[in-house]
């Protein structure tokens, strides 16, 4: 047969069978002769059902919240299913996530504090490794330092970071004629016209127990500022709490604020809701808080968060004035889970431009952001706008907990002691000297 004989009758079998097929598929399926059913076309796959993972996380405040619209949005993209756990703050909370660990019921993602609390849990045992993750490239290095160990990295941050300072109702100062105390003689000088206004001049919520540490913890930029040698010396074992007059002070602010009458008579039964509540209403005026406080107002009391403000925890030297700086807390995954690799794609999901337009529908900056490219809004609060100077200018300083890994657990308890009369400053500070030497030597640190 000829090459051209060929082609042409190969042609026109093609032409004969694509008429014959277009002819079938275009008319309608009829019942065949002898009555037989047609036949149907394969139902439709089932869709896959979601991987769950579990996640454990405290309720307080607005993580919890931004966490479950995070989730939300998972489900629907990633067919992930988060399934909530919640702990205790404080203490009891850092004592449950101990718990779980040892016994191996740990869930497959914890929602925890960055660092000092994270190396206490012994991370490179209990959480998978992230450093190699295309999305940890994402992540400022100042961050990635807190939720390290051995050069490994091991969490993603939750929101922005906050600083540790004083807020204060703006609109109570303006009707009382108070100034922002740039040192600790004015802030008393303005807590005593604010108590004989009537009005409670110190918040205290001591039945959330970790909200007795602020003016010690809030201190720490004036400590680095006055003993700049202080971190590696206390965490090398040279210095102390209660031997350097710097540090010794945050312990003596929590006890005159308490001599001096100025926090709520019923302040060992406030919790740090109600605490948020007076402050919004101003029958409280000062309160030592973080900063993630004013994201948990604007949810709360959305027509009050615009009287609040933040001013830093004030010296004895009025050049001395900048804020300490708390990282976000971070998500971990569980070594031992079972469901690691979902646990990734979760955590991806979360650093994603994706995810944080999710978590920023319930959470708010509180400070400047960790992750690269996410920028403070405009419509960020006044009172996180009041910071930006601080860090423009320089006078800021990482909280203790992230620059040096000793810190003792008993700090609140402590300091709850301190600002309800039942033990001295010096005291106090030596007490919790002691309390950190346990932790130091866990974690075989030289000098212990």
């Amino acid at each position: 047969m000829s090459q051209l004989r060929f082609l042409t009758v190969c042609s026109y079998t093609a032409l004969i069978t694509t008429i014959i097929a277009g002819c079938s598929s275009s008319q309608p399926q009829t019942q065949p002769a002898g009555g037989s059913a047609p036949v149907s076309a394969p139902a439709p796959a089932k869709p896959a059902e979601p991987v769950t993972l579990t996640l454990l996380i405290g309720s307080t405040g607005t993580p919890y919240p931004a966490t479950q619209a995070v989730a939300a949005e998972a489900e629907k993209k990633l067919n992930i299913k988060i399934k909530f756990d919640i702990k205790p703050d404080g203490t009891e909370g850092d004592n449950l996530v101990k718990t779980r660990l040892a016994t191996g019921d740990m869930a497959d993602i914890l929602y925890y504090n960055s660092g000092s609390l994270l190396k206490a849990l012994n991370p490179e045992e209990n959480f998978v490794d992230l450093t190699k993750e295309p999305f940890m490239a994402n992540l400022l290095d100042s961050f990635k330092e807190t939720v390290s160990s051995n050069g490994k990295v091991f969490g993603v941050p939750g929101g922005s970071s906050n600083v540790g300072g004083i807020l204060y109702n703006k609109k109570v100062y303006g009707e009382l004629g108070l100034t922002i105390p740039k040192t600790w003689a004015e802030f008393i000088a303005n807590s005593d016209k604010i108590k004989a206004a009537g009005k409670t001049a110190v918040i205290g919520s001591y039945k959330t127990t970790w909200t007795s540490q602020l003016f010690v913890l809030g201190n720490q930029y004036n400590i680095q500022a006055q003993v700049p040698n202080f971190v590696a010396d206390y965490t090398a074992n040279k210095m102390k709490y209660a031997t350097t007059p710097a540090a010794l002070r945050g312990f003596e602010m929590t006890s005159e604020v308490f001599n001096k009458g100025y926090m709520n008579k019923d302040f060992l039964a406030t919790t740090y809701d109600n605490g948020l509540k007076m402050l919004a209403e101003g029958t409280g005026v000062q309160y030592p808080m973080l900063t993630s406080a004013i994201d948990a107002l604007a949810q709360n009391y959305p027509d009050k968060v615009k009287d609040i403000g933040v001013f830093p925890t004030p010296s004895d030297n009025a050049s001395i004035n900048g804020f300490t700086v708390w990282m976000p807390s971070s998500y971990y995954i569980n070594k031992k889970g079972k469901n690691v690799e979902a646990a990734k794609k979760f955590l991806d999901f979360i650093m994603s431009s994706e995810g944080q337009k999710a978590y920023m529908t319930k959470s708010k900056a509180n400070g400047p952001y960790v992750i690269k490219g996410s920028k403070v809004p405009d419509d960020a609060f006044d009172g996180i706008k009041e910071m930006q100077p601080y860090f423009d200018n320089g006078k800021t300083a990482p909280a203790l907990e992230f620059v040096s890994p000793v810190k003792g657990p008993n700090l609140e308890s402590i300091l709850i002691e301190v600002g309800t009369g039942q033990k001295s400053p010096a005291d106090g500070a030596a007490d919790y000297d002691k309390d950190v030497k346990k932790q130091a030597q866990q974690l075989n640190l030289p000098g212990w």
